[in-house]
This record gives C-alpha cells, structure tokens and sequence, in this order.
C-alpha cells in the first residue's frame, strides 16, 4: 500500500484528488494539508512515500516545503501541483527536488503514471506542462550545469544518466557493454564524489543538474 500525503490551500483539488486515488487501488491517504507548514508537519509526522504538492501556498509556499520536507525525508517522492505554467515556478519547484508536474486539471490516467514514476525515480510531466518549459530550464543552467559535473568521468556521467532514467544495473551494464559488478563501483563512486547515499537522491541530482534527456 503506497501512502499519500495531500498539499493544496483548496480543500475540493484535496477531495478531487483523494477521490481520484482511492479509486486507483493500492493507495492511502494518510493525510491532507492546507498550507507549506502543514505539508511539512504532516510529513514528518506520517512520513507518506508521495507528496502531491501545490507550488503556491499560503504560510510556506510548495518550493519551500518541498525543498524542506526532502530535506527531512529524502526517500519521499514529490508530485507538484500547480494551474500555472509560469516557468520560474516551475523551475523552483524542479531544483527543490519535485520528480513530478500535474496541472490541476489533470486526468486519473496521469495521476497513475506520475506516481508510477515518481516511486521509480522517473521524472513525469502532465500534458498541460509543456515540455519547452523544462528544455528551457536546461539550457538556461547549462553553465551551471557544467560547473557541477566537472568532477565526473564521461563514463560516471553516463551512468548517472541511465540510472536517473529508471534503469536496472544490468540494463546499464548492457548497454554500456561493461560488466555489473562495474556499474556497482561507478554507482559507489558517484555517491562518494556528489556525497550522496541512495539512487533516489543521485536521479534528483541528475534531474536537477540537467544531466537527464528531457526531448
């Protein structure tokens, strides 16, 4: 059973969404917040593994709950919510560590996929969000980007990509055309260099520095 935080200011996208994911099978709500604060208090207190999280908020907006809550429980995985398409927002919300983005009038078929994603570490953007919003935040960062991945070989980089893009260690060993015990050590070493402790937090990384293919 995958438990499930809920993060709006309007209580009917809460009920819309908790509707919408009972229906779904294998889900529980386990709580429900109205503002950032609340997002935060419910978190630690019910240490849900997805977060649906509406960007603008009263008290504490959604970026800092959400950079606040990973902060916390880094194994959490965050689904933004937001009626906007302003990309700063979304960029914010992207570099807090949201693996996810719904439109709010998003469909239940999306809801299914962004979780399925999210609890792989996979990115999803909904159809509302264009995909240019995210391309544009990437080459926006592309200097930054850079500047951040100059401690890494061509081949670490390579790994990083293909394990932020959901792949297994032996998928990533065939298409590289090394062994697995290999991959082992490159996902050891890139933890090392980036100070970094699970594969949800090397995808983050990935994502956040423009290293995964978003076209």
């Amino acid at each position: 059973m995958t438990t499930i935080l809920l993060a709006d200011d309007h209580k009917m996208i809460r009920e819309s969404l908790a509707h919408m994911t009972q229906q779904m099978g294998g889900l529980m709500v386990v709580g429900e917040a109205a503002n950032g604060q609340e997002a935060i208090d419910q978190a630690t207190a019910h240490k849900p593994e997805v977060i649906f999280m509406d960007i603008v908020m009263p008290e504490i907006d959604g970026i800092e709950a959400t950079r606040e809550i990973l902060r916390l429980l880094p194994e959490t995985k965050v689904i933004a919510l937001t009626s906007h398409t302003q990309s700063k927002m979304i960029q914010e919300m992207f570099k807090a560590g949201a693996l996810a983005f719904l439109g709010k009038d998003c469909k239940p078929n999306e809801i299914q996929l962004a979780i399925e994603s999210v609890l792989a570490s996979r990115y999803y953007v909904s159809e509302a969000l264009t995909g240019s919003v995210i391309e544009n935040f990437v080459m926006s960062n592309k200097p930054k980007i850079t500047a951040f991945s100059d401690n890494l070989t061509l081949r670490e980089r390579q790994v990083l990509k293909l394990i932020a893009e959901g792949y297994s260690s032996k998928e990533i060993a065939d298409r590289l055309d090394i062994s697995a015990k290999t991959i082992g050590a490159h996902r050891e070493n890139l933890m090392k260099k980036l100070d970094l402790h699970n594969i949800a937090g090397l995808t983050r990384y990935a994502i956040q520095r423009g290293i995964v293919d978003f076209s």
